[in-house]
């Protein structure tokens, strides 16, 4: 579509450039692409993303939606000028939300709040969101650019999302068939995910662009705290899927901001707990070293931070190699951290 006469002179001197979101939408359309499965059933840019849904084979198809953002991730991206991972945190977010129920990913859509449209930036931030697309096989089906003059500063923006999949109802994860004697089994994060960065934020003085972000560490592979802690949101969807044809998966908890201790449970139903062995928990150094800046004591680490699981996946004792010979198979480096027994308290570390 040709948008030169679509400039407004007199909304631009209040701050929005109409054809610098046109720009935009146009610059993102190739990472757009990238994305598309099929389900897809027109290109980016209409009023509204049109989908077909995959039902084939289904009884009773249920449509599973989840929505979130970055968090104050993003101040760490924009502080760095780096915007092509922070994607990946957004889609990450709700696709490893929706897998907990046994969903398959089917599309996703973005949202961008931002003080200027810089359609270099934004169309850099969207090539973040169509790699986490194309990592858990969702289409990035449509999204929204909004220019915020005086809401925030220029430089800055905000980001979030929604994803919509598809699971046939009997195959719902429920937790109802959970049984003692089950046993939980961590997948493993790549860092601090997209939770816990108010905190980190305080204790790395990040607002402040600490020059200290910005040193390579020994304890951190060589690596600099900013670039640890913008490592994206590992995602678990193709992993899982892959499990769930195979194995009988009692239940599944996405590890994000309220740590073991708020994330575990919801998985648990009442009577049962799970019981967590934690010198058996493969913690990243990058935790360490919060909680060693920080003086943060341990059982708050684990009540903030995924430690160093991002997801657990509880299974029948008798089917537990076959679950870590298929994960492992799809790239997944799965252990045992603990086992389902009878008890009140949900979670016992």
């Amino acid at each position: 579509m040709d948008h030169k006469n679509s400039y407004s002179a007199s909304y631009a001197a209040a701050g929005v450039d109409i054809t610098a979101g046109y720009r935009a939408v146009e610059l993102m359309k190739k990472h757009v692409a990238r994305t598309r499965n099929e389900g897809c059933l027109d290109d980016v840019g209409g009023f509204g993303g049109c989908f077909g849904l995959p039902i084939a084979g289904m009884e009773e198809p249920v449509l599973v939606s989840g929505t979130d953002g970055c968090g104050t991730k993003v101040k760490l991206a924009i502080l760095m000028d780096k915007h092509d991972t922070i994607g990946i945190d957004a889609v990450a977010m709700c696709v490893n939300d929706i897998i907990c129920v046994g969903a398959k990913p089917l599309f996703f859509l973005d949202y961008i709040a931002c003080g200027k449209n810089i359609p270099e930036k934004i169309a850099e931030i969207v090539g973040g969101v169509a790699e986490g697309c194309v990592q858990s096989g969702a289409a990035l089906i449509g999204g929204e650019t909004a220019e915020h003059p005086g809401m925030m500063p220029v430089e800055d923006y905000d980001l979030a999302g929604f994803a919509v999949g598809i699971v046939d109802k009997k195959k719902i994860l429920d937790n109802s068939r959970m049984a003692e004697g089950d046993v939980v089994i961590a997948l493993p994060s790549t860092g601090i995910h997209s939770n816990g960065f108010s905190l980190c934020r305080k204790v790395f003085d990040i607002d402040n662009n600490n020059p200290e972000l910005y040193v390579a560490r020994e304890e951190l592979g060589g690596k600099t705290i900013a670039e640890t802690l913008l490592t994206p949101t590992k995602i678990y969807v193709k992993p899982v899927l892959a499990l769930l044809e195979k194995v009988d998966v009692k239940g599944i908890s996405h590890i994000t901001g309220g740590g073991f201790y708020e994330n575990i449970p919801r998985s648990i139903p009442d009577g049962l707990c799970a019981k967590i062995d934690k010198a058996a928990i493969k913690i990243l150094p990058i935790f360490d070293v919060i909680a060693k800046w920080g003086n943060i004591p341990e059982r708050d680490m684990f009540n903030t931070y995924n430690m160093g699981v991002g997801m657990s996946i509880v299974v029948p004792a008798e089917q537990v190699d076959l679950a870590l010979e298929i994960l492992k198979a799809r790239g997944e480096d799965a252990y045992v951290i603990g086992q389902i027994i009878k008890g009140e308290e949900k979670v016992i570390l």
